[in-house]
């Protein structure tokens, strides 16, 4: 599932096309994704212009003229694809009369006052798409306990320790618990939790003090290289260009089982092997020597 990076360099790449934008044309391939498109939804979205684009946790906000959000979450397999149009290219609006279907897949399509088209592809449709009321963000039921940003300064070492404080579970199940901190995923709690030098297996109470200022300087930063680097492509994931993320090649732990990690090798300790382990049905990837 794409995480925070994944999904922040979507919304940069959304942004410049569909920002100031008046959504010309909205078209519905098929009656749902993982959840039923709202009632109408196209019809709704039709003729609205684009105030800004944003990202909470793991969803897009597309914020409209009249206050209302279209929400968007990738889910397993969703991509968005950006074609500029005409006016991008030439200066002049270039509308076509009909839209070949390039691919099965895509349920969405959205085309903008300069003939700029938006495509969703999900071949798996675990997406979803939804149609926030004005002055409901809050209160959505897909916002409502979410956690803070983790790049934003709400997400500090005070702020872990306090929500931490008597919780039994172990430090990686709390870094992806969404009311704890929004967005983190999979790969970049392994890789935020190797670089703070945190076992994975450690009870999440115990990280405060020390700890939690080394957790929260590793998850900001293994963050903000991920988003610098368009994200990690794995399996699903491109960019809306249709380029790759390469963050992937900078992993330091993640689906490395059996290799040396790069703290080990530079202090030429050889007999380190990057382990794997099961927790709450997702494999955690950590180095026993460094991380304690």
């Amino acid at each position: 599932m794409p995480e925070l990076p994944e999904v922040e360099t979507v919304v940069r790449g959304l942004r410049p096309a569909l920002q100031g934008r008046r959504l010309a044309r909205v078209e519905l391939r098929r009656p749902d994704l993982r959840f039923p498109f709202p009632e109408g939804f196209a019809d709704r979205l039709s003729g609205r212009t684009v105030k800004d684009v944003t990202r909470r946790a793991k969803y897009i906000l597309i914020r409209l003229d009249d206050g209302a959000i279209w929400l968007a979450h990738l889910g397993m397999s969703g991509r968005f694809t950006v074609k500029p149009g005409a006016t991008a290219r030439t200066g002049q609006a270039d509308h076509n009369s009909g839209w070949a279907l390039a691919d099965k897949h895509d349920h969405f399509l959205v085309e903008t006052d300069d003939g700029g088209r938006v495509i969703y592809n999900d071949t798996r449709r675990f997406g979803f798409m939804d149609l926030v009321a004005p002055g409901d963000e809050v209160d959505n039921r897909h916002l409502r306990a979410l956690g803070p940003e983790p790049l934003s300064d709400d997400f500090s070492p005070a702020y872990l320790a306090a929500t931490l404080r008597g919780k039994r579970t172990p430090i990686k199940a709390a870094l992806l618990d969404q009311r704890v901190v929004a967005g983190i995923g999979n790969i970049y709690a392994c890789e935020a939790l190797w670089r703070a030098g945190i076992s994975p297996r450690r009870s999440a109470h115990t990280v405060a003090g020390g700890r939690a200022e080394r957790m929260v300087t590793a998850v900001k930063s293994v963050l903000d290289e991920a988003i610098e680097a368009g994200g990690s492509s794995l399996r699903d994931y491109v960019q809306t260009d249709g380029e790759l993320g390469y963050f992937q090649h900078r992993w330091a732990v993640y689906g490395r089982v059996g290799e040396v990690c790069a703290k080990c090798s530079a202090e030429r300790n050889t007999d380190c092997r990057i382990a794997r382990i099961a927790q709450s049905g997702r494999s955690t990837f950590y180095c026993s020597r460094q991380q304690r």
